[in-house]
């Protein structure tokens, strides 16, 4: 295991966590800043505001693509 990062086991179960208790904190983020701009700069043209809200939606995934990375296989260290 040395030197490969974190194990499948490790990887799976954070993957959840990310996605029971990330993903809606990120929602509730995301919708939270979107409207903050309104209230800002007022109601968006609609091209933009659904270009905002695409952008959100897609945003968390880059940051947590190395934990997801292989979870949906099965565990490669188990003897087969």
């Amino acid at each position: 295991m040395a030197g490969r990062g974190l194990s499948w086991k490790t990887r799976r179960r954070l993957a959840i966590l990310v996605l029971v208790l990330g993903l809606p904190v990120y929602i509730v983020v995301a919708v939270t800043l979107a409207n903050w701009l309104e209230a800002r700069v007022g109601r968006l043209p609609l091209p933009a505001e659904l270009a905002l809200y695409i952008a959100l939606g897609v945003a968390w995934i880059w940051p947590c693509r190395p934990v997801f990375m292989g979870v949906g296989r099965s565990d490669p260290d188990q003897s087969k």
